[in-house]
């Protein structure tokens, strides 16, 4: 295991609990954001966390890549959607985008529940 994806979404939500006290007009403003993008329309919001797993990958982010891939698997998204989508984000940002999508199926595959 190279790094532990829940762990690291648990830790990312205690300090993200800091920035939500601090600026909750903000905080309320990204929520309602997120609920209106991720809200199932002409994509189901599966495709949605599938693309914003991609995302992660492509611009690096740890977190993103740990809430995402939770997400991901708690809408039904299957490893091998996974796969196609970490293939994307490969392709669409090269070298550094494998590395992390490496990083992303790790993550993908530790948010299984304890039974698979």
């Amino acid at each position: 295991m190279h790094k532990d994806w829940p762990k690291i979404a648990e830790e990312m939500s205690v300090l993200l609990k800091e920035v939500r006290i601090g600026a909750p007009e903000t905080i309320k403003g990204f929520g309602q954001m997120s609920a209106g993008a991720l809200k199932a329309g002409a994509l189901d919001t599966r495709t949605k966390e599938l693309i914003s797993l991609a995302i992660g990958v492509t611009v690096r982010c740890d977190p993103c890549i740990a809430f995402h891939a939770k997400a991901a698997r708690a809408a039904g998204a299957t490893r091998e959607e996974v796969m196609e989508t970490v293939a994307t984000a490969i392709y669409m940002a090269a070298g550094p985008a494998f590395m992390y999508a490496a990083q992303a199926v790790e993550a993908f595959d530790q948010f299984a529940p304890k039974s698979e």
